[in-house]
């Protein structure tokens, strides 16, 4: 296939010898691989044709918030019953440990959150202290200095650079009097804008079911609670029994009948895609799986390497659906390359837990291509941040090669220091295509071999073997003689024994 193929979102550099055979098969594809885990085929339609990235793109572009014409309620009591949509926001961070520097980055990875949320990012403080406060998260003085930034500016939200508990949410808002949300919020709500597929949309509904569950308040203090004890006891007495607050009650159950509903759902789709991955375990192809930070290319990459189509885009979070593509080394010996959903620094836990069944496709690999942003400020922080999520979903033990992408725009010294921290590093583009011929050599080399060597004499009438062979296996030399297909091949293991019938006679 040639570069000229490859369309939509597809980078448009120049290509790099074994890109081309890297990219054989992609065309054809494997039926096993399609539907929602694929992300769609690319078929037969002619260049002019959008590609599937190219159209999502577009989609998610047509709807854009306008600034200054919310229509929210001003009661922040009603904060967690309310669409989360994020306006006119201003950030607030404590700084516990690390460098100043660090407090910055962390941050500014906040700004960049809050704008693929939606929302306008006036204004960042960061608080240095030794713990979060237990009461408001930055203390009672603080607070109300927060609360005259809000009024200076005229946000009407604030984000938290951290999980709060909802003591602390709910008193925050008691000072600051506008909305408080915090960094876990914000990233299931990105989250829920961009699921696709049917699983990603019930895997982020989960998340946020688990978040908003310990989180539900009643509609406003008036209502009367449930008291014990007999007349004039503390607590209790004529005229203090009551309902209680019914409400929040309902809530609970319905919200966890719901989360019970979606984990069966999500326990059907995972049998499904469990199926999908053992009929490749049966036929023993290798799988590799692209993963790392968020916005550091992953996608990109995957584009580049097989033409997949997917879509691309400069934000955070992106693409979440993942997408599994075919392809082959150059000497022939075919694989999967699956793209992830990419991670972060305090990725939530509910997040991790929901999408479990999906990040199996990382643990469940023979080989992760760390891909690493190399023209962030602090990549070594992404590395440590996605080792920690590999911790998580018992991925340690799998082989790792990290990809710096975007050498075109990184600084040298930011490279040379990555090179001297993991000396196997290869540096690549997926924009302009560098290094790429470097990473297909170094997948290559690193994937495993098959284990069965297989010498066979196939007669002409089963050449339907010496197919297989070239698709499911690496064929070292092929003969054609008067009896027949002279093959020597590494190949699975069923195809080996049938492959083992036409073996030569040693006798």
């Amino acid at each position: 296939m040639n570069t000229s193929d490859i369309r939509g979102a597809a980078p448009t550099g120049p290509t790099t010898p074994g890109e081309d055979e890297f990219r054989e098969a992609i065309a054809t594809g494997d039926a096993d691989d399609r539907g929602d885990e694929t992300g769609g085929g690319r078929g037969t339609a002619s260049r002019d044709t959008p590609e599937r990235g190219e159209m999502e793109l577009a989609e998610r572009h047509a709807l854009r918030r306008v600034q200054g014409l919310s229509t929210e309620l001003t009661d922040i009591t009603e904060v967690e019953y309310r669409t989360l949509r994020l306006e006119r926001v201003v950030l607030i961070g404590v700084w516990t440990s690390g460098t100043q520097t660090e407090a910055d980055n962390s941050l500014t990875e906040l700004a960049a959150l809050a704008e693929t949320a939606g929302a306008l990012v006036l204004e960042g403080v960061t608080q240095r202290r030794p713990k979060p406060d237990p009461a408001t998260y930055i203390g009672k003085g603080k607070a109300v200095e927060l609360r005259d930034i809000v009024e200076a500016t005229g946000a009407d939200t604030v984000i938290c650079d951290g999980e709060l508990t909802p003591g602390q949410l709910r008193q925050l808002e008691d000072v600051v009097k506008v909305k408080v949300i915090d960094r876990t919020a914000l990233i299931l709500d990105i989250f829920a804008q961009h699921a696709r597929s049917s699983e990603g949309k019930a895997q982020v509904e989960l998340a946020q079911l688990n978040y908003l569950l310990p989180r539900l308040r009643g509609w406003g203090d008036s209502l009367s609670r449930q008291a014990g004890g007999s007349g004039g006891g503390s607590g209790g007495g004529v005229g203090l029994r009551g309902p209680g607050e019914t409400k929040i009650e309902t809530d609970r159950r319905r919200i966890n009948d719901r989360m019970a509903k979606l984990r069966r759902q999500l326990a059907h789709m995972r049998t499904a895609r469990d199926v999908k991955r053992d009929v490749r375990r049966t036929r023993e192809v290798p799988s590799v799986a692209i993963a790392g930070y968020t916005n550091a290319g992953k996608s990109s990459l995957l584009n580049r390497l097989t033409g997949a189509g997917v879509l691309v885009e400069n934000a955070l979070f992106a693409t979440l659906d993942p997408t599994v593509r075919q392809a082959r080394t150059p000497d022939g010996r075919g694989f999967t390359l699956s793209d992830t959903v990419g991670f972060v620094r305090h990725l939530p836990h509910q997040l991790v837990e929901a999408f479990r069944s999906t990040l199996e496709e990382v643990a469940d690999s023979d080989l992760i291509l760390h891909v690493v942003d190399g023209s962030h400020p602090d990549p070594e922080e992404q590395i440590r941040a996605v080792h920690e999520v590999f911790a998580e979903i018992d991925a340690t033990d799998v082989p790792e090669l990290i990809v710096v992408n975007k050498v075109d725009a990184a600084a040298p010294d930011t490279l040379k220091v990555l090179r001297s921290r993991y000396p196997d590093v290869v540096e690549v583009s997926a924009r302009t295509g560098e290094g790429v011929s470097d990473l297909v050599a170094a997948v290559a080399d690193a994937l495993p071999e098959l284990a069965h060597e297989v010498r066979a004499l196939v007669p002409y009438s089963r050449g339907d073997l010496v197919a297989k062979a070239y698709e499911e296996g690496r064929v070292l030399s092929e003969e054609h003689t008067g009896e027949g297909t002279r093959l020597h091949a590494f190949v699975p293991e069923l195809l080996a024994a049938k492959l083992g019938e036409f073996a030569p006679s040693t006798a």
